[in-house]
């Protein structure tokens, strides 16, 4: 027995010496993997980081990606327009039309048969195939974060600065809520993100140019360059960036004396072809798809000229062929020859007590209506039924007539009472009983650059109508009435005569007693048509103004998280876009400290401060990238201050991406710099602390502010203890 004891103590003694050995080299293990982690050095590392980045970022952008099960915010637009393509109904919108497209592709493709009306946020999707539209825009709004993570990386060789910047992507409930939708933001996000994960790319390649991997990452930044634009004009900051990067590029190699300017001068063309030309051409070939589909007529087809209109299958004016000429008793719709004109129009409202004479409102309005239709009579008689046997008269240039509305029996009248809004201008109004009114209703109709007595011919010639009394011309503004107008356009009586927007189109022409023809031949072409889209566009974008009692933002609310937007305010389901605010403030506080680090670091280099190599290539690097990251941030957030339209909190997330980027690339240099400046005790311990203590914050505050994205359920407001009420951090956030 005696001799037993040793023998097991010594047994007991190796069990507890190779237990700590196993437990010394896991920690060894762990330590040499952090480490690897930390100096970028190891592939297999680097993708095991990257793999378990990207299945976060599915996790949580997936998850519950078919709630709320009804049309959720701008759905009711967007999903309309995918419903359009599928059935190739012509429409008008303010945004190019390839994110569109991409929306009803996606639909067609799942199943949608483009059935469903999409009237109003919260109708219910029951029987409709949604789904598939909603995981292909969350699909694009998911590889925000991997190329966050490749942009980073490729900036500044670091995967922990890769990992903080994708990281403050993934878990941004602002960005989760904004890319799970039917909405042109996840795609207008990927191709911007994809343009500068492109530059980057083809940047990193500069040591092998022309290589077919060099002219695969060109091509690549063109064609996100041209998604970028195509699905929203504010695509073009993005360009503005990638171009600046680009000259930055050049300049390099024009300064390096070694290189000929015969090399220079190709990389400038492949540049030119890459960056340029090609995003042209994609530019130009979605517009040629976008016409080519929507092929029938449709209520947008209202803001383009009568000539494009004729393009449209299914316009009953010209699938039915119709009367060239105009004859008195013609039934006619008047359209302003203005681009982004709208139909001559009038209903059964008066204008208000106080705002002129108190008779029959008169407006323009941009889509088809029994309301837009008019008689034409001459000035002293009333025309003959259309069964009579009496001669057609046509009108000629210089005839003095009357318009009577159709619906109402009121004529078209003027006299010296100012406009509503623009008060310089002669009040116009429907005045009269049955066609029966006075000499105010008098108009002398002259064709633009016509012969005196020249016959007036529909679509193709521009109309002037000047009051016979006052000597003021009919005109159509862009200037929306108040809602007593219901927001349609206003029409008055300018004094001056030559204005351009006093000009008229006749479009619909209804008299059976003339011969048909036909005005395929008027039919303008696809540079014609390409043009006359861009300046309705570029009309409606500047015509987007608030509308009385609609709340909007500005742009100095948007980084501070001020206030944020309701996607969906259904009792059971609520969906609320706000950014995580730790983020987003954490967001400001580090561009303040980049700031303070480069004049710190521009103060240590006057001083003559060295560092060693290592140190100074990666302060190098971290500033460039910084630099960059905070032109881009710039680019996409600044303009926004000299726009005059209406703006959204939702228009930060292009410059929030950036901003988030800077801020991975920051803390990741502070945190390596870091323990240098503490004590040794405490050097070996500060980088690992500050990381958990970062992840475990960002992880706990997406956990706090998930349910705004994944939805608030029985959400009661005078609920105290509600978990959501506790996050209530500002008055001004509304949920």
């Amino acid at each position: 027995m005696a001799q037993d004891t040793p023998k097991k103590s010594k047994a007991g003694a190796n069990k507890s010496s190779t237990s700590s050995s196993s437990h010394l080299n896991v920690e060894l293990t762990i330590d040499k993997v952090f480490m690897k982690y930390r100096r970028s050095e190891s592939g297999p590392v680097w993708w095991g980081v990257f793999l378990a980045v990207c299945a976060l970022t599915a996790a949580t952008r997936f998850y519950n990606v078919g709630e709320p099960k009804h049309v959720v915010w701008d759905e009711t637009h967007f999903g309309k327009f995918g419903s359009w393509y599928i059935n190739r109904t012509f429409f008008f919108d303010v945004h190019p039309p390839l994110g569109k497209m991409l929306i009803g592709a996606f639909g067609y493709m799942t199943g949608y048969d483009g059935t469903f009306p999409f009237v109003k946020p919260g109708d219910s999707y029951d029987g409709v195939h949604y789904l598939g539209m909603r995981v292909c825009c969350t699909t694009l709004g998911a590889c925000l974060v991997p190329f966050a993570f490749i942009i980073v990386w490729q900036m500044t060789q670091s995967l922990p600065a890769a990992t903080l910047a994708s990281s403050l992507i993934l878990f941004d409930v602002g960005l989760l809520t904004l890319t799970q939708y039917i909405l042109l933001d996840p795609i207008l996000l990927f191709f911007i993100m994809g343009s500068v994960l492109g530059a980057v790319m083809f940047h990193a390649q500069k040591h092998r140019p022309f290589h077919p991997v060099w002219w695969g990452w060109l091509v690549f930044t063109g064609f996100m360059l041209s998604g970028s634009v195509s699905t929203k004009f504010v695509g073009l900051f993005v360009v503005l960036y990638v171009g600046l990067h680009t000259i930055a590029s050049l300049w390099e190699l024009y300064g390096d004396l070694s290189n000929p300017l015969s090399l220079v001068g190709k990389h400038f063309l492949a540049r030119a072809v890459g960056l340029i030309l090609l995003p042209v051409i994609l530019y130009c070939v979605y517009f040629y798809i976008h016409l080519t589909i929507l092929c029938k007529s449709g209520n947008g087809d209202g803001f383009y000229s009568s000539a494009f209109q004729s393009q449209l299958e299914g316009n009953s004016l010209y699938n039915a062929s119709m009367p060239f000429e105009l004859a008195y008793g013609a039934e006619v719709t008047l359209k302003n020859a203005r681009t982004g004109g709208g139909y001559l129009h009038s209903h059964i409202h008066l204008y208000p007590e106080g705002v002129g004479a108190r008779q029959q409102q008169i407006t323009t309005y941009s889509h088809k209506d029994f309301n837009n239709k008019w008689l034409v009579k001459k000035w002293n008689e009333e025309p003959g039924d259309w069964e009579d046997d009496d001669p057609t008269e046509l009108v000629k240039n210089g005839d003095l007539i009357r318009l009577e509305h159709v619906p109402t029996g009121r004529n078209l009248h003027s006299h010296r009472e100012p406009s509503p809004v623009t008060r310089r201008h002669h009040q116009i109004t429907g005045y009269g009983e049955n066609g029966e009114g006075d000499v105010n209703d008098v108009w002398r109709v002259e064709v633009v650059g016509g012969e005196e007595e020249e016959v007036v011919k529909t679509v193709i010639h521009k109309l002037r109508f000047v009051h016979y009394l006052v000597g003021c011309a009919l005109m159509s503004h862009n200037k929306q009435l108040p809602k007593w107008g219901y927001e349609q356009m206003e029409v008055t009586c300018n004094p001056n005569v030559h204005d351009p927007n006093n000009l008229w189109n006749i479009e619909d022409n209804v008299f059976p007693n003339l011969p048909n023809s036909s005005f395929e031949i008027y039919a303008p072409n696809f540079l014609e048509k390409f043009l006359e889209s861009h300046t309705v566009m570029f009309q409606g974008n500047s015509g987007l103004k608030p509308k009385e009692g609609e709340i909007t933002s500005q742009p100095w609310q948007w980084p501070i998280n001020f206030k944020g937007q309701w996607f969906s305010a259904i009792d059971g389901f609520k969906v609320y876009l706000l950014g995580n605010p730790i983020i987003w403030w954490g967001n400001l506080v580090v561009l303040a400290a980049f700031v303070f680090v480069y004049v710190y670091q521009a103060y240590r280099r006057q001083r003559g401060v060295s560092d060693d190599r290592q140190t100074k290539e990666r302060r190098e690097r971290t500033m460039s990238a910084c630099g960059w990251l905070v032109l881009a941030w710039a680019l996409h957030y600044l303009p926004f201050y000299a726009m005059g339209r209406i703006l959204y909190f939702h228009h930060y997330f292009p410059a929030l991406l950036f901003s988030s980027m800077l801020t991975g690339v920051i803390i990741d240099y502070l945190l390596e710099s870091l323990p240098s400046l503490v004590p040794q005790y405490l050097a070996s311990s500060v980088y690992p602390a500050l990381t958990g203590l970062f992840y475990s914050t960002l992880i706990y505050s997406f956990y706090l502010f998930a349910p705004l994205a994944y939805g608030m359920h029985n959400l009661d407001p005078t609920f105290e203890n509600s978990t959501v009420h506790q996050i209530r951090w500002l008055d001004s956030w509304e949920f």
